[in-house]
Parts: C-alpha cells; structure tokens; sequence
C-alpha cells in the first residue's frame, strides 16, 4: 500500500509542480502584456491620422504602467524620425523577463521587469504543492497503516488460534473482529476446536477401553499359563515360561503406547539409550530369526541417546525386523550410527535395519508405507503405523535402499558420543 501510495504521488505530483511553475510565469506575462495593451492604447491615442506622433511623446499616462523595477522602451513614429525611441522606468534590468508588441511596420513596445521575483513566486507555488502533496501523503500513509494493522491484527490473531489451536489449546475464542471473511474463519476454527476436542476425548476413551480389555485377556491367559508352569512335562513348563514372557513383554507394551499417547511432544522427553532399547528388541526375535535359519545382530554406538519414546522406537524396530522375517532373506542387521543431515546441522541417530533378501520392487516402492497396501498378503497396517509412531516423535522413517531392502529411522539430535565417533554419511 504505501508503495502504490508513493508511486501515486511521484506520477500526481511532478506534472503539478511542473503546472505550478508554469502557471506563475503565465500570470506574470499575462500582466505584462495587458500593462502593454494599455500603453499602446495612449500611444495610439496621440498619434495623429497619418500614424505619427506630432511634437514629443507624452509619457505622463504611460509611466505609472511601468512597473518601478521594470523598463519600457517605445519605439514610434514622428515627424522628425520613422523610427523614434524613448525609454521610461530604470536605465538597466538584470536577468529581465521580457515581453513585446508589435505597433504597426514602425512602433513597437518592450517590456522588461527582472526575473528574480518572478523564480521566487514559483518557488513558492512549487513549495506550497510539495507541502499539500506531502501532507496528502502523510494522511493516506495514515489510513494505509490504520488500515493494514485493521487487518493485520486480526489475521496474527487468528494465526494464534490456529497454533494454539495444533498445540492441543480447544478453548472457543468468542473475539471477533468485525471483518465478514475473517469472523467466518474463526467461526470455522471455533466449530473445529469443538469437533476435534469431541474426537480425541472419543479416541481417548476408546484406547482406554481397549488396552484395559487387552490387559484383562492378557491377564487371564497368563493365570492359565500359570497353570501349564506347573505341569509333569519340562518341555510344557519350558513354553509355558517363554509365552507368559511373552505376555508381559505384551502387557509392558501396552501400557507404554498408552503412556505415550498422553504424554508431551518428544522434544520435551528425556533422551533414551538407543541401543538398550533395541538390545530388547533383538533378545526377543532371536529366537524366531534362528528357527528359521537365519540371524539377527545388533551393531553400533552403545552410548547415542535420543529424545525418543523407547515404547514407540522399539515397536517401530519390532516392524521392521519382522518385515525382514516374513519377506526378506538372509541374515538380519539392525545397526545404530549417526548421520550429519547437512553442513550447518547437528548429527542425527540413525537406526537402519537391513537382511539379504530380493528387496522391494520398484512399483511397491512409493506405496510401500500407505496404510492398507500390501504386496505380501498382509493387513498393509505395519509399516504405515512404524512410520505413524516414529513420526509421533519427531522422527522419520525412510525406505533407503530398495535391493536389498534397508529401512532407516532417523531419530533426534545426538545428545551423547563416545570421543572416536565419526558421523558418517548417509547413504
């Protein structure tokens, strides 16, 4: 606004001023020629009928036509000389401003009056249209911020809504603003904060309701395997051990992700040992990966912490190595290092997990994290929701290499590295 209001002003303003100017110096030579008009008009009246002035000119009614700083020179005919000349008003005029007439073949007239008086009217007459443009701009500047901060405000402040608004605040806002397009909007945000509000009060119930009846059935196929662990046969008390280990692995799980889902964002959460949380991990599908003939190992930097939530990384790991499992080949790496993201940025943990297997073809490729597809037979919920959780933390999940499949987590800033580390580059 204030540059359209500049440019308006410099495209009114400068044919004004040049206007102004002009304008002073018509007026003037406008007085001057009707000062000539008049003279004329005596000269003309002592002129005889052959054109001629008989005797000397008389100057008595000219002379008050001259103005003092001026000089009139007059030449007309007499009877002594065709051409005769008298001059009325001051010897000489610096810098004059000059206008004439013509009085037949053999008179004219010659007006000069010095120019300086004239240059400082226009000065004037420039300075006061400066003023009035400069004080046309100032009020419209004026109206433009009045206006600009009318509307700005309540754009900040609806922006504010909106952040409070992603930052979990369902409080209404009853403010309004006066600005139809405006007021809709925060009608809209309004009508929003009640709907999300109702939605995650509804998801929160529901997940309270479902890992209670989780724990409740977990708690009582525990209490029947329970039984089994007294059973005749070691080999029946032997499974009945690993599968109520497995159970309450089950049950802390639950009771994490639950925990999770309530608690602050991660950039508030303290930092966890990424190995230990993963060492869990690899202990528990040991077993799986060795009956199936293959191997699981855990490698990298015991001491890279990030600000993760070692419920929600490890059940994100727990995707990934049994992806690897069902449709990978080979032996199995889950590997921990650091990454640096850019020149000016600090060093990422990186958890990659990778087997030997024919990777993942190129059409399932773009696809391979929607929610629902799935190119093996399975529900296709897997790796979309190891994605949803490391996501939830701040972090990012990434299909690195194609053949053979390697999936990378990228976690927080490094809080911790032991003094030979080297960050290296990620692939």
């Amino acid at each position: 606004m204030l540059t359209v209001l500049a440019l308006t002003t410099v495209v009114l303003g400068v044919p004004l001023i040049y206007t102004a100017w002009s304008w002073v110096d018509d007026i003037t030579r406008s007085d001057l020629q009707s000062r000539l008009d008049r003279i004329a008009a005596e000269l003309i009246a002592q002129e005889t009928t052959d054109g001629a002035v008989v005797g000397e000119l008389d100057i008595r009614s000219v002379a008050p036509l001259v103005p003092d700083d001026g000089r009139l020179t007059i030449i007309y005919p007499s009877a002594e000389d065709s051409a005769s000349r008298r001059d009325v008003g001051v010897a000489e005029v610096p810098d004059p401003l000059v206008e004439s007439l013509s009085m037949g073949t053999s008179g004219s007239l010659r007006l000069e009056v010095p120019s300086a008086p004239v240059h400082a009217m226009q000065r004037q007459a420039v300075a006061v249209v400066a003023l009035a443009m400069l004080a046309s701009l100032g009020a419209a500047i004026s109206v433009a911020v009045v206006t600009a901060r009318r509307v700005a405000y309540p754009l900040r402040d609806v922006a504010a809504r909106a952040a409070r608004l992603a930052m979990g605040d369902f409080r209404p806002d009853p403010r309004r603003h006066g600005i139809a397009e405006l007021d809709r909007v925060s009608d809209v945000l309004d009508s929003a904060t009640v709907e999300i509000a109702g939605r995650l009060q509804r998801e929160h119930a529901l997940v309270a309701d479902v890992s209670h009846q989780l724990r409740s059935r977990l708690t009582a196929v525990r209490l029947r395997l329970d039984e089994l662990s007294a059973h005749n046969d070691p080999e029946v008390v032997h499974e009945a051990d690993e599968a109520m280990a497995q159970v309450d692995r089950l049950t802390d799980a639950i009771d994490d992700l639950v925990r999770a889902s309530r608690s602050e964002d991660a950039a508030d959460r303290d930092p966890v040992q990424v190995m230990d949380e993963l060492r869990r991990v690899v202990t528990e599908w040991t077993h799986p990966f060795t009956e199936a003939g293959r191997s699981l190992s855990l490698t990298g930097d015991g001491s890279l912490r990030a600000p993760m939530t070692g419920s929600r990384l490890r059940e994100a790991v727990t995707v990934l190595v049994d992806n690897a499992l069902v449709h990978g080949a080979g032996d199995c790496t889950v590997s921990v290092r650091t990454v640096l993201p850019g020149a000016n940025c600090d060093p990422l943990v990186c958890v990659e997990v990778a087997d030997e297997g024919e990777g993942v073809c190129d059409e399932l490729a773009p696809h391979i994290f929607d929610r629902g597809f799935s190119g093996g037979g399975s529900t296709g919920v897997g790796l979309a929701l190891a994605r949803a959780l490391v996501e939830a933390d701040g972090g990012r999940l990434e299909l690195q290499r194609r053949k053979p499949a390697l999936f990378a987590v990228f976690l927080g800033s490094v809080k911790h590295r032991s003094s030979n580390s080297v960050a290296p580059e990620p692939r």
